[in-house]
């Protein structure tokens, strides 16, 4: 459903127990000068704003009330960035989005990343998100550059990884007249969004932002891809934060229900064979070390897909490794022989499964996962679970290897704890990318 607006002040973010309501104040609205601007930005130095953490708090769109400024919308996007506590963008210049370059090197609190290939930006900034569990942000220019954008956006909806694409587009007036450097990049990122946004109103461009950020952050994170014409860009507008947000139709469940949890847990007291299934949910959801406390309770062995390794360290006496095409026997054989799979954050993929039909006849299922479209979606649920785990990470992941290398097992078992790369659509070549999204993040997980 697409976001609409409410009154004109007022700022509405609806959660799976309350409506927050923020209602800022109207004063007539000054002409910015650039000392006033500056003003804005945090001075260098000072502490950061609010920073927008991958799973953001309810009713969260950053700093508090500015007073309106009139700027150009290239200067209210950066402001809208530094609002939302972002300190590092990935990305190349280009015609459409060049507007925004001159006010995002005036920053004094965001820098720019200069990528050597659009792609890389995306890839950047999934290893940010992964390292901070904050949003990474990624920018390229219209057409070329935006397609670009394409694989890591579809590795990030895949993965559940935090990422906001923001993108130039052509002047409104020549959308959908095959302009020069003109791509539906909207239309075209649709199937591998959370949401996406054309905004051809500079007046819009702050509620977007927000909401972008809010969108890739809760619920099952993921990217969202805000697509900006050159004449958004240029144009004037009045900046004040916080936005005008209203998300009806999104309210992600974060608390599973007690009702569920009891009857998982008669089902595993019930079981001869149980057997923990993990993916790579439980990473994103920095619950390793409550799945271990679980783990050693239950006496319960385990599995991690490849996006989960290092939930649990390899040699942990209950783990029997890597489940699938590319998994040890132990792993597939403990799957295939259970009365009891206990699913969590994982997704039931052909990797792991083979033919669905002979995988694990016998096995009940008990599934949990944030986003209750995976649930059922590939194997049918017995508990289904809604709801997400918090915890805190116990190791660093600095590196991520290409895909290629992982899956096929050359890198060595004992290092795989500490690795953390693209999973579904991540390709050759995009660890280095990775990598530097990670080595840019100030604050990494860990640290």
């Amino acid at each position: 459903m697409e976001p609409h607006e409410t009154d004109r002040h007022t700022a509405v973010i609806r959660t799976e127990r309350e409506v927050v309501t923020i209602v800022t104040d109207s004063p007539t609205p000054t002409k910015a000068s650039p000392a006033s601007l500056a003003h804005a930005r945090p001075r260098p130095g000072a502490p950061a704003a609010s920073a927008q953490p991958a799973q953001p708090s309810a009713g969260s769109v950053g700093q508090a009330p500015v007073t309106p400024q009139h700027v150009t919308g290239a200067q209210s996007l950066v402001l809208s960035l530094e609002a939302m506590g972002v300190d590092t963008v990935f990305g190349i210049p280009g015609g459409a989005i060049l507007p925004a370059y001159d006010p995002l090197m005036d920053s004094t609190s965001v820098r720019h990343i200069l990528v050597r290939h659009e792609q890389g930006a995306g890839h950047a900034a999934e290893g940010y998100a992964a390292a901070t569990g904050r949003v990474g942000v990624c920018m390229a220019t219209s057409g070329p550059g935006a397609t670009n954008l394409v694989t890591p956006i579809a590795d990030a909806y895949m993965d559940s990884v935090p990422i906001v694409a923001i993108t130039g587009q052509v002047p409104s007036g020549s959308i959908g007249t095959d302009a020069f450097q003109e791509a539906d990049i909207r239309g075209i990122t649709m199937p591998i969004t959370k949401h996406n946004y054309l905004v051809t109103n500079p007046d819009e461009i702050p509620r977007a932002i927000a909401e972008a950020f809010h969108l890739a952050g809760t619920g099952r994170p993921g990217p969202v891809l805000v697509d900006i014409s050159k004449d958004a860009l240029v144009g004037q507008t009045t900046f004040s934060w916080p936005p005008q947000i209203d998300l009806p139709g999104y309210r992600p469940v974060a608390r599973p229900h007690g009702k569920q949890i009891r009857e998982a847990a008669r089902l595993m007291a019930a079981a001869e064979r149980p057997i923990f299934y993990i993916g790579g949910g439980v990473i994103r959801a920095r619950a390793a070390d409550q799945l271990r406390a679980l783990v050693e309770l239950t006496q319960i062995p385990l599995v991690t897909t490849l996006m989960a390794r290092g939930a649990v360290p390899d040699n942990h006496p209950l783990h029997l490794g890597m489940p699938g095409m590319h998994g040890s026997v132990a792993a597939v054989t403990g799957l295939q022989k259970s009365d009891l799979i206990i699913a969590l954050g994982a997704r039931f993929d052909d990797r792991v499964t083979g033919q669905l039909s002979t995988f694990a006849p016998h096995a009940k299922v008990i599934h949990a996962d944030i986003d209750p479209a995976e649930i059922s979606k590939n194997r049918v649920a017995d508990v289904p679970i809604v709801g997400e785990p918090r915890g805190d990470l116990c190791r660093r992941r600095r590196a991520a290897p290409d895909v290629g290398r992982a899956v096929r097992g050359v890198l060595p078992p004992q290092l795989m704890d500490q690795l953390r790369g693209p999973g579904h659509d991540g390709l050759l070549g995009a660890g280095r990318d990775g990598c530097q999204g990670r080595r840019a993040a100030p604050h990494r997980v860990g640290h």
